[in-house]
């Protein structure tokens, strides 16, 4: 089962992240948390690994009607959005709220999963075609 979008791009990594945060402000998303794996486990574990962050996306609207709809929907909560680069390439990816929430069955969720990933898909392809 796919339960990413993504797309290449390019871009440099520092500017995937500033335009992908961007695309998903100008879709209504807010970034509640971003993970710099790179930097997180080289402190932590003193690994190396490639340029990887983790945005924690939500969009307010969606994720209230999703709470109003399932109470426990905040397990799923918030969408992540992922900035790396593998080799020297840069991509972006998000969920698919579709892929994520289908587990819920629940017709009012679904649907919400699907307006949230029409939103994500349109920021992952604003970035991917700049």
């Amino acid at each position: 089962m796919r339960y990413g979008y993504t797309k290449q791009i390019t871009l440099p990594f520092a500017d995937a992240v500033q335009k992908t945060k961007g695309a998903l402000a100008k879709e209504g998303f807010g970034i509640l948390t971003e993970i710099d794996v790179k930097a997180t486990l080289k402190k932590k574990l003193d690994a190396d690994w490639s340029n990887y962050v983790i945005l924690g996306a939500c969009n307010p609207a969606l994720s209230y009607r999703a709470l109003q709809a399932e109470k426990e929907i905040g397990l799923l909560l918030p969408c992540n959005v992922i900035v790396y680069e593998d080799h020297d390439s840069v991509f972006v990816s998000a969920i698919l709220p579709t892929a994520a929430m289908q587990m819920v069955g629940s017709e009012d969720v679904t649907a919400i999963g699907q307006e949230a990933e029409s939103k994500l898909r349109k920021a992952v392809d604003s970035v991917s075609n700049e």
